[in-house]
């Protein structure tokens, strides 16, 4: 049984010149063809699928209005299962923020909302492209526990062009001081076929690995200070509050996923549905497959991204699951513990997680 449902709506107010996910500005006139669109492919997938987390992510899911979400959420539940969901995400971004839409979807069974700040600091709000501001953002965050919502993430970034230490501090003071259960903290990469990553190519932003590192381990000490827990590399939580959806994805659990460009892993299988929604609703309209790309997940590909992953958890990865000579050479340089059963990171290998795998694997 499927435990773990993606639904990806691609809509933005505005599309962020660093973002490399799947997504176009906002079109009423296709916005009624995608929903009905969802359905029929949520109908599809509804077999065997019983999710116990649900996760709306994109683009924007709150660019659509108030009476289009409450459509897609009754839709779903009208043909998937829903009984067992113990965690209900949506992605919201500070504009598209509003008591009546926060309420709707509260009463619609979304528990929890994860809010794209980055920053509270206008300047680098606007170096990132992004359609709110810092007072905006708080604004929002308060309309969100007004609704009664008191499981909430907010996303950050860190090595944004022109950032200072003093920002990125004052970014997490504030951050920490509005109380919320989960915080991300990521740093900024430069994605291919993304406006910034022309700049950086042209060396507009040069790399700065150094600040970077020493961002990320600012992010720890204060985080951890506070009392959050850094569950994954990039995340920390409340104890209690992390996310059970991503913890889905880093132990290698299969889930679902419905709208253009989402995976699904499934019984062995992996497909991605089309990443352009115009063809999409074609696809559905027509009863053609909505996936252009499909694998087998082989044994050899289940391990390399469980070590993959799952490092990047507190958790670790199985003993078992790795070389005893590699693990001997990475503790011994300081990037690994092993403890029993369990390989976790150091600090030092959390900021070198990626050539750990990379080893492991």
């Amino acid at each position: 049984m499927v435990r773990h449902l993606y639904v990806h709506i691609p809509f933005c107010p505005k599309v962020c010149p660093y973002c490399s996910f799947y997504k176009e500005a906002g079109d009423r006139n296709k916005t009624k063809g995608f929903l009905n669109a969802l359905l029929v492919e949520a109908e599809s997938a509804a077999p065997g699928l019983r999710p116990e987390t649900v996760f709306f992510g994109g683009g924007t899911p709150t660019s659509l209005a108030t009476g289009q979400l409450e459509f897609l959420i009754a839709g779903l539940r009208a043909r998937v299962d829903f009984s067992a969901v113990k965690e209900f995400t949506i992605e919201m971004n500070p504009a598209t923020v509003s008591l009546e839409k926060a309420s709707a979807l509260l009463a619609l069974g979304v528990n929890r909302v994860s809010m794209g700040v980055q920053s509270w600091e206008d300047s680098l709000l606007r170096t990132l492209g992004r359609v709110h501001t810092g007072a905006q953002a708080a604004r929002s965050h308060a309309i969100l526990r007004e609704a009664g919502f008191a499981n909430i993430n907010l996303d950050l970034m860190f090595g944004i062009p022109g950032q200072s230490e003093s920002q990125w501090r004052d970014t997490l003071r504030t951050t920490i001081g509005l109380a919320p259960e989960h915080v991300s903290a990521y740093c900024l990469t430069y994605e291919e076929d993304t406006e910034f990553f022309k700049r950086f190519s042209r060396g507009d932003y040069p790399p700065e690995d150094a600040r970077d590192a020493g961002f990320f381990e600012i992010a720890m000490d204060t985080l951890a200070a506070s009392g959050f827990a850094q569950y994954e590399i990039s995340n920390h939580a409340r104890p209690g509050r992390e996310c059970l959806h991503n913890l889905g994805y880093w132990r290698g659990e299969d889930y679902a996923g419905l709208g253009p460009s989402a995976f699904s892993t499934r019984a062995g299988s992996r497909r991605r549905n089309i990443a352009d929604t115009s063809d999409y609703i074609r696809r559905v309209q027509l009863g053609l497959p909505t996936h252009d790309f499909s694998e087998d997940v082989t044994a050899p590909v289940r391990r390399a991204e469980r070590i993959a992953f799952s490092l990047r958890t507190s958790d670790g990865i199985a003993t078992a699951d790795a070389d005893p000579v590699i693990l001997a050479t990475l503790e011994v340089n300081g990037l690994i513990v092993t403890g029993g059963p369990r390989v976790r990171l150091t600090r030092k290998g959390r900021l070198l997680a990626d050539e750990v795998a990379a080893e492991l694997i």
